[in-house]
C-alpha cells in the first residue's frame, strides 16, 4: 500500500471484519482497550464497531496526552501566569490552552490579560523567547514519547543559542508503566492491548515485552488508519484465541523492534525517569520524565520556586475533579466508565464549553462521543 486510500478501502475493511468475525465466534466478550487517543478517534470517525462483532467490546484507554495532564498542573502554569505576570509569557499547544483547571483556564486567563500565546511547535517557542528578550518565556512541556523529544532538542538548541529566558514546565508521561497500572486495577479485566503507534515509532516494541511475559496479556502495535486498526485487532484475536501472548507490530512500515536510536538517545541525555500524577489516575511510579540536573536552569519548577507556592495550589483547589463538578474524566480514562454514563455529556459539558479535559482535546474519547456519536 502507497497511498492513504488504500488504508481505508472499504472492500479490504468488510473482509477484514467477516475474518473477525469467523474468529471471535461463539468466544465470550473480548475486551480490547486502545491505549491511544487518536485510535479512539478514528474508530469512531470510520464507524469501526460498526464493522465488529457484538462480543468485541472496545475501550479507550489514558492515551490523550492533554486528557491526562493533572488539575494541578493547569493551576500551576495559571499561577505562574498571575504571580509573575508583568515579566513571564506562558507559551502552550492550541489543546491545553482550552483546558479546564479547578476554577479557570489559559484560555480564560489570557482573556483576562494574562500573557499566553499559542505556538505550533516548540521552535516557535523559542523564536518567543528570542524576540521577548525581556521576559521568561515558559513552554508548557507536556505529552508523551512522540513530542517529549522535540523538547529536549528544543532544550539543546536553547543552550546553543545562549538562550537565557526560555524554561519548561514539565509534565511529560511514558506509556508502559500506565499500561501496567490499568492491568493492575481490579476493576478492569483487559484481553488484549492495541498500543500507540507514534510513541512505539519512538520506543520500539520492547518496552512492551512485560505485558506478554508478566501478565500474559497480548499487544499489537497498530497504526492510525481504519485496516491498521482493524488489522491490529484481528492480530490480537488471533493470539487471544490461541491463548498466545506477545507483542506484534502492525504498524511495521513505520514502528520497529528498536524504535527510533536517535530519538531515544535524545530523551536519555536532556530528561530522566520521574514519578508522575495522572489525572483520574494519580501518581504512578515511574511513569514521567523530568529534567537531568544539568538543564535544571531550564527548568521552571526550579526557576520560579514552584514548590514554595504549589503546596498551597494543591491544598486549595487540587482535588479531583469529579469532586468539584461531577466530571468523570477520570474513570474514562481508566476505562471504567463511558460518556454516557456522564450526567455533563452532551448537556453543561460540550466542545463549546467543555468541563473536563477528555472534551477538550482532539483525541478525547467524550470529543469523539460527542462529534461521531456512539457506534
Amino acid at each position: 500500500m502507497k497511498y492513504i486510500d488504500e488504508f481505508r478501502n472499504g472492500t479490504i475493511a468488510i473482509n477484514l471484519s467477516r475474518k473477525i468475525d469467523d474468529l471471535v465466534r461463539g468466544l465470550d466478550t473480548v475486551t480490547i482497550m486502545e491505549v491511544c487517543g487518536s485510535h479512539t478517534m478514528n474508530i469512531y470517525r470510520y464507524g469501526l464497531k460498526k464493522l465488529l462483532p457484538s462480543n468485541i467490546r472496545l475501550l479507550s484507554g489514558p492515551g490523550c496526552p492533554v486528557c491526562v495532564t493533572p488539575t494541578s498542573y493547569i493551576d500551576t502554569a495559571i499561577a505562574i501566569s498571575q504571580k509573575y505576570s508583568q515579566e513571564v509569557l506562558i507559551t502552550t499547544f492550541g489543546d491545553l490552552f482550552r483546558a479546564p483547571g479547578s476554577t479557570s483556564s489559559l484560555e480564560r486567563e489570557k482573556a483576562r490579560g494574562a500573557s499566553v500565546i499559542v505556538v505550533y511547535s516548540t521552535l516557535d517557542a523559542l523564536e518567543v523567547a528570542k524576540n521577548n528578550a525581556g521576559k521568561k518565556v515558559v513552554f508548557l512541556g507536556i505529552g508523551f514519547e512522540t513530542t517529549t523529544p522535540t523538547i529536549a532538542a528544543s532544550i539543546i538548541e536553547a543552550e546553543k543559542r545562549d538562550l537565557t529566558n526560555y524554561f519548561v514546565l514539565t509534565s511529560h508521561k511514558v506509556m508502559p508503566p500506565v499500561m501496567e497500572a490499568l492491568l493492575r486495577d481490579k476493576e478492569l479485566n483487559l484481553d488484549g492491548f492495541l498500543c500507540p503507534a507514534h510513541v512505539s515509532t519512538i520506543i520500539g516494541s520492547k518496552p512492551y515485552e512485560f505485558i506478554a511475559r508478566d501478565f500474559h496479556i497480548p499487544c499489537v502495535i497498530a497504526g492510525f488508519e481504519p485496516l491498521d486498526i482493524l488489522q491490529g485487532i484481528y492480530m490480537l484475536l488471533e493470539q487471544i484465541t490461541r491463548k498466545e501472548s506477545s507483542v506484534r507490530i502492525q504498524y511495521s512500515r513505520v514502528a520497529k523492534y528498536e524504535g527510533n536510536p536517535t530519538a531515544l538517545a535524545l530523551l536519555d541525555r536532556v530528561f530522566e525517569p520521574c514519578d508522575a500524577e495522572w489525572r483520574g489516575l494519580g501518581i504512578i511510579p515511574g511513569s514521567g520524565l523530568k529534567l537531568r540536573n544539568q538543564y535544571e536552569r531550564f527548568d521552571a519548577h526550579t526557576i520560579f520556586r514552584i514548590s514554595d507556592f504549589g503546596f498551597q495550589i494543591n491544598s486549595a483547589i487540587c482535588n479531583p475533579q469529579s469532586a468539584i463538578n461531577g466530571c468523570i474524566c477520570g474513570d474514562i480514562l481508566r476505562g471504567v466508565k463511558l460518556p454516557a454514563d456522564c450526567k455533563l455529556f452532551g448537556k453543561v459539558c460540550n466542545p463549546e464549553h467543555p468541563v473536563g479535559a477528555c472534551m477538550v482535546s482532539s483525541e478525547g474519547t467524550c470529543a469523539a462521543w460527542y462529534k461521531y456519536g456512539e457506534n
